[in-house]
C-alpha cells in the first residue's frame, strides 16, 4: 500500500534597527575668546526627530514517486510576522539601511498606524515618509530618519538605564586623588569603575555615552576621579578622540532663558559647540533645569551636564588641549 506524508516550510523575512533623532538648541558663549555657540540641552521643546504572507513549500513523498521540492532560503533574522516586542541595536537608521532593525522599525510603524503593508527590511522612501508622519504628529524633529527620540516614541529603543554605571555616594567630606571634594555621584582612585576598553592613554577625559560616565585620568593611567553626567538625548556626541578647544565661565542660551556655568568645549558642529558644564539654570528664577539626583539620564541636547562639584573639577583639570575620548 502506498503511503505519503507532507512537509511544510515557512519563510519569513529579515529586519534591522533605529537610532536617535538629533535635537539641538544653540548657545552663545560670553567668553570673549570664543564666538562658538553651544548646542544646548535645557529646553523641553523640540526645535531642533498585518501579517506577512508566508511562502509555503509542500513536498509529497511516496515509496515510488518523489516530487522535487522548490528551492527556498533558510529562515533567518527577525520574523516580520512575530508578535514579540523588538528592540533596535543600531543608534540610527536611514535611507538604504536594511536588516532586522529595519523590520523592527517597519513593524512598529505599521502597528502604530503610520505605515501599511508588509515589512520589507529595507529603509525605503515609504519608510521615510512614515517616519516623517510620526515625527510630525508627535512633535519630534522631522527628518525622516530614525534615531533615539523616534525609536523611544515607538517603544523600540533599548533600556538605557540598565547600562548606566553607578557608584555608591561617597562618605561626607570625601575628596578625589587631587583633593577636590566629591559630589554625590562621583568616586575616585581604586573605588572608581574600571576604564572602558579602548579609551586611549595619557592624561585625558574619557566619556562613555552608554554608561553616562566620565573618567579623569592622569599621565600614568590612574583614575583621579569618575562621575555621572547627563548627556545628549540625540546622536550628536561624536565618538573618537577630541581636544578641549575653548572655555567660558558662563554661557547664555540662544533664547536667553538659561545659563551654563563653567563651559568646557570639546566638539565643534555645524550648528554649535558641545562641552561639559555645570547644571543649567533658568534665567528667570535661577532654578535648576534638573537635580543632581537625575544625573545618569540623557536629558541634554548635546552637552554633558555635571554636578557643580564635578564641574569645578573639570574646569581646573581640562585646560585647552586636554584630550577628550568619547566612546
Amino acid at each position: 500500500m502506498q503511503t505519503s506524508h507532507r512537509r511544510t516550510t515557512t519563510l519569513a523575512g529579515l529586519g534591522t534597527i533605529a537610532v536617535a533623532c538629533v535635537l539641538v538648541a544653540i548657545f552663545r558663549s560670553n567668553n570673549s575668546g570664543s564666538s562658538a555657540a553651544e548646542i544646548y540641552d535645557a529646553t523641553t521643546t523640540t526645535p531642533v526627530a498585518s501579517d506577512a504572507p508566508a511562502s509555503t513549500v509542500v513536498t509529497d513523498v511516496s515509496s515510488t514517486v518523489a516530487f522535487p521540492a522548490e528551492s527556498v532560503p533558510d529562515l533567518a533574522g527577525v520574523d516580520p510576522t512575530a508578535d514579540e516586542p523588538c528592540t533596535l541595536k543600531a543608534r540610527s537608521l536611514g535611507g538604504g539601511d536594511s536588516g532586522d532593525d529595519v523590520v523592527c522599525l517597519q513593524r512598529s510603524l505599521i502597528e502604530a498606524g503610520f505605515m501599511s503593508g508588509t515589512p520589507s527590511g529595507v529603509y525605503d522612501n515609504a519608510t521615510a515618509v512614515a517616519v516623517e508622519k510620526l515625527q510630525t504628529e508627535r512633535n519630534l524633529f522631522v527628518d525622516g530618519l530614525t534615531g533615539r527620540e523616534t525609536a523611544l516614541s515607538l517603544g523600540i529603543w533599548p533600556d538605557e538605564m540598565s547600562l548606566v554605571v553607578r557608584t555608591p555616594p561617597p562618605a561626607p567630606g570625601a575628596v578625589d586623588l587631587l583633593g577636590y571634594p566629591l559630589s554625590s555621584v562621583a568616586t575616585s582612585g581604586p573605588d572608581a569603575p574600571p576604564l572602558p576598553p579602548n579609551s586611549g592613554s595619557g592624561r585625558r577625559l574619557v566619556y562613555e555615552r552608554a554608561g553616562q560616565r566620565v573618567w579623569a585620568v592622569d599621565e600614568n593611567n590612574v583614575v583621579i576621579r569618575s562621575w555621572l553626567i547627563s548627556g545628549s538625548k540625540y546622536n550628536n556626541e561624536t565618538p573618537g578622540t577630541h581636544k578641549v578647544y575653548s572655555r567660558s565661565d558662563v554661557s547664555t542660551a540662544w533664547n536667553g532663558k538659561a545659563y551654563l556655568y563653567k563651559m568646557v568645549r570639546w566638539l565643534k558642529t555645524d550648528i554649535g559647540a558641545i562641552g561639559f558644564h555645570a547644571l543649567p539654570i533658568h534665567v528667570e528664577d535661577n532654578s535648576l533645569y534638573q537635580t543632581e539626583a537625575e544625573l545618569g539620564q540623557r536629558l541634554s541636547g548635546g552637552c554633558q551636564r555635571q554636578a557643580n562639584l564635578d564641574a569645578d573639577f573639570t574646569w581646573d583639570f581640562a585646560q585647552a588641549g586636554t584630550p577628550v575620548v568619547v566612546i
